[in-house]
């Protein structure tokens, strides 16, 4: 019987043709999560580091929908926080946290942050996601808590202790503010995004009705090493990219 292999992230010849890659994943990102219902008014960011400045990233046009974002409106920012490229305003909270959380992890090419229900809802208890399925189990020891709330973010000290928050993980709950999520891939971090705002939604429903029963530790670690590596929320990721493209191909252009 023929060995059936699983696709693996692209490799790529060069530098524009990766930086093409990340901006139209990136705009895909921003069609799912505007799909998903994670827009509020004009709060909400995801930004791509770009691969050849690497203190550079691709981010959101400031006050521009999610579900009209096409490669062509994504903004190239600098560390000062000026567009290099580009001709619309960027969200100076995005550039708040997104320069500091990028600077310190060296290794996050993405980082996603939206203000979508269920996270925001869940982020008002100041307490992490308890591994109760085998979705959250993604999270499981892999999560920081930023339990402090100070405001909009628009000073990058403020960023900074969120990043420093973050450490080494994939995922921040922001106490009375929502969810940030991070990847080797904006396939990573908007898919990290995606379930941990379901795993939000989980909870929060399960703990309505009755008292949850949660995994057992080493099962969750288990599940963890088996759904929580960075190459799955890359595959994850993957159908829905396709299914967005195909729905909405103008994203592309």
């Amino acid at each position: 019987m023929r060995e059936l292999i699983l696709p693996k992230p692209p490799q790529f010849q060069s530098k524009q043709e990766e930086r093409l890659y990340r901006k139209q994943h990136l705009a895909a990102a921003f069609r799912l999560f505007a799909r998903y219902g994670f827009d509020e008014g004009v709060a909400g960011h995801i930004t791509a580091r770009d691969p050849e400045l690497q203190d550079h990233f691709w981010v959101n046009p400031f006050g521009m929908h999610f579900k009209h974002i096409c490669v062509s409106d994504l903004v190239l920012v600098n560390t000062k926080g000026e567009v290099v490229e580009g001709d619309k305003p960027i969200n100076a909270a995005a550039f708040a946290i997104h320069s500091q959380v990028h600077a310190a992890r060296p290794d996050v090419v993405a980082a996603a942050h939206a203000h979508s229900l269920y996270g925001k809802s869940w982020s008002t208890l100041g307490r992490l996601l308890d591994p109760l399925t085998q979705d959250a189990c993604a999270f499981y020891e892999d999560c920081g808590l930023f339990d402090d709330y100070t405001g909009v973010v628009l000073e990058p000290e403020e960023g900074k202790r969120i990043a420093e928050a973050l450490g080494e993980n994939k995922a921040l709950i922001l106490r009375n503010h929502g969810l940030l999520t991070v990847g080797h891939s904006v396939d990573e971090a908007a898919w990290w995004f995606i379930t941990m705002e379901r795993s939000c939604q989980a909870q929060l429903m399960a703990e309505a009705v009755g008292k949850p029963i949660a995994i057992a530790p080493n099962v969750a670690r288990l599940t963890y090493s088996q759904i929580g590596s960075h190459y799955m929320g890359w595959f994850s990721f993957q159908p829905l990219y396709q299914t967005i493209v195909r729905q909405e191909a103008d994203l592309l252009n």
